[in-house]
Formats: structure tokens, sequence, C-alpha cells
């Protein structure tokens, strides 16, 4: 069910083509079909805040009441960074007393993607946890066969998949850990 959210713009002035999408598919900022934090969700923000206050843009119930109540879609200087404010992010941190297993692939339960490995990043020596494998329909993994892991590792370029903080990475490799398949491993790529 889609959240009632823009209902008309009525200024003169031009507005940006991923404005005009959300107002013409009747999206709620709340439902904005750029990744929470990109620079085009945070731009979307800012430009429909400021039409918003301008009074040429009329919001729905949801979309009026973010604006008036928090700071969202404004930003400002912390630190000798420009970020955004009252951007609500799912912030993933890790206690101590958590201490994860590293480069070792699980089931992810409840999470958007199928497989989650817990990492540890070079650069800034923190645990990173990486989601991948579509979980919503999509192709099933067979990888007991030889000529569909070759089709694979060619279709997604596995040989130059090095960075192990990346998902691609983790998705050329699942063959390879037993315990997602039944102890069995497979050799090469996915």
């Amino acid at each position: 069910m889609k959240i009632s959210s823009f209902s008309q713009f009525i200024g003169d002035s031009q507005i940006s083509e991923n404005l005009e999408y959300h107002i013409n598919h009747d999206y709620s900022i709340a439902e904005s079909v750029f990744r929470p934090g990109s620079n085009a969700h945070l731009t979307l923000l800012s430009e429909a805040r400021e039409l918003f206050f301008d009074q040429l843009l009329i919001l729905g119930p949801l979309d009026k009441q973010l604006f008036e109540s928090t700071d969202l879609g404004l930003t400002a200087i912390y630190q000798g960074k420009l970020v955004p404010l009252d951007l609500p992010l799912e912030v993933f941190e890790l206690s101590e007393a958590a201490n994860p297993k590293l480069n070792y692939p699980t089931r992810n339960s409840g999470g958007a993607k199928k497989y989650q490995v817990f990492v540890r990043n070079p650069k800034t020596d923190r645990i990173m946890k990486i989601q991948f494998g579509d979980v919503h329909g999509g192709l099933s993994a067979k990888v007991s066969n030889a000529k569909a892991r070759k089709s694979f590792a060619a279709r997604h370029n596995c040989a130059d998949k090095k960075d192990r903080t990346k998902a691609g990475y983790w998705a050329c490799r699942i063959n390879r850990y037993a315990h997602l398949w039944g102890g069995k491993t497979y050799p090469g790529y996915w």
C-alpha cells in the first residue's frame, strides 16, 4: 500500500526529474525510490523541503509532518564535513561482546538479503556486515552444476572481484562454504 504523498506542484519554476517522478507516481518522501543517505536521496529531500516551505509544493499528511516537525532535508557542517540533519538511517554497531566470526558467510535471518558475512575493513579496521544474495525470488542457486557456476562467474566477472568488503566478492565465492550447501564444497567461483 502506498502512502498518500505529493498531491501537486503549483510552481512555475523547473523541478528536477527525480522530484517530478515522485510527484507523478505519488510516492512519499518516506518511500523514496533512492537509497536512504545517497546523494540522489539527499538532493530530493532538500529540493522538496525548499519547495514546500516556499509554498510551491503541496504534500500529503506524512510528508508535511516530516518537514514541519524535523530538520529533514537540511544539512550542516560537522567536523569539517557536510552532513544531513534528521536523516534516520539504520546503523549497525557491534559491541565487543558480539565478536562475530569473520569471513564466514551465514544465512541472513530476517534481512534484506539471503546471506551475510562479517569482515574487517582494512582501511578503517572496523568490522562490517556485508549482505548479499537475492531473497525475493530470482533464480535459485545451482552450485552443484559446473556449467551454471562457470556461467555465473563469467557474467559477474568473478575473477576480477578481489575486495572482501564488497558483496560481489562473497557472491562469487559462496560455493566454497560447505555449511551452506549440505556439507559439500564446489571448486572455482560460484
